[in-house]
């Protein structure tokens, strides 16, 4: 499995992952308190759909394609609008040229007290990175691993905020580095929010990763999950999930609302699973 993100950048996953998070950082900006994101696996920020990575797989298209080219309406138009005007943004002339990953869509919504740590270990990916956000005092791009900055820069500051962990997973292993990261994050900041992102092709393996969190002990796991078409043999990208650790209390309403619908417009036959659960509750 390799999920670089710019060979995938604006598809049905991103959509998803990248509405979810707007959510999530919404609702920390209902407090006046200054928080902080701290996203591990942060990309370059800007992906050219028409360029060499994007452009090769076309797989926007059937992502935030279709949504900016159908939209949507009444609440789930409301839940969906901070994510779209983060899109826009990147696009003043109109259009969709360019899509912003996860570090830009939570820049466009950060108040003057919040702050981003973006964090890259691709060396390239990293330099681009720091391009995209130089001369931000809001922002601090880093060459870094993710994985190990889950140990080191916990707790923030600000003692609130949100971790984003979205690894391409291009090495063996990333569901079993998911759960310990969780255990070892959680252990110096057990009040912040956890986002991890995963792809769905191989249901066994979900299985497991869920298990290994229920097993953790800690409370508090939302699991998210959509998927677009049904599941083949060999595997493909069948869904995309995200674990949350201490959602929003208001995220599960909204969910419910929003990725029905997102199942509609983004499902191969328009009639996407969506599937919503507690792994571990209070």
């Amino acid at each position: 499995m390799n999920y670089r993100h710019a060979f995938h950048a604006g598809n049905f996953a991103d959509v998803v992952k990248h509405v979810i998070l707007v959510r999530i950082v919404e609702y920390l900006k209902r407090k006046d308190a200054a928080f902080r994101v701290l996203d591990t696996h942060a990309g370059i920020g800007l992906y050219d759909l028409e360029g060499n990575e994007a452009g090769r797989t076309g797989e926007w298209v059937e992502g935030i394609g279709k949504l900016v080219e159908q939209g949507m309406s009444g609440p789930t138009a409301e839940l969906a609008a901070p994510y779209l005007a983060a899109v826009r943004a990147q696009n003043p002339d109109g259009g969709l040229r360019f899509y912003p990953g996860s570090p830009l869509i939570v820049r466009h919504l950060l108040r003057e007290q919040d702050r981003l740590f973006a964090l890259e270990l691709h060396p390239d990916d990293a330099e681009k990175l720091r391009e995209n956000f130089a001369g931000d005092i809001q922002v601090r791009a880093t060459h870094l691993d993710g994985w190990a900055a889950m140990g080191t820069h916990l707790p923030p500051k600000e003692k609130r905020g949100l971790v984003l962990v979205d690894p391409p997973f291009e090495q063996k292993g990333e569901f079993d580095r998911m759960v310990a990261a969780l255990v070892k994050a959680h252990q110096r900041w057990p009040g912040g929010i956890y986002a991890f992102w995963y792809p769905i092709k191989d249901p066994h393996e979900i299985a497991e990763f869920v298990d290994g969190l229920e097993h953790t002990g800690i409370r508090k796991i939302l699991r998210i999950e959509l998927n677009i078409r049904p599941f083949t043999n060999p595997p493909r990208l069948h869904g995309t999930g995200m674990i949350v650790v201490n959602p929003p209390y208001a995220l599960e309403a909204e969910l419910k609302v929003v990725l029905p619908e997102l199942a509609k417009l983004l499902a191969e036959d328009g009639k996407g699973r969506v599937r919503m659960e507690w792994v571990a509750g209070e």
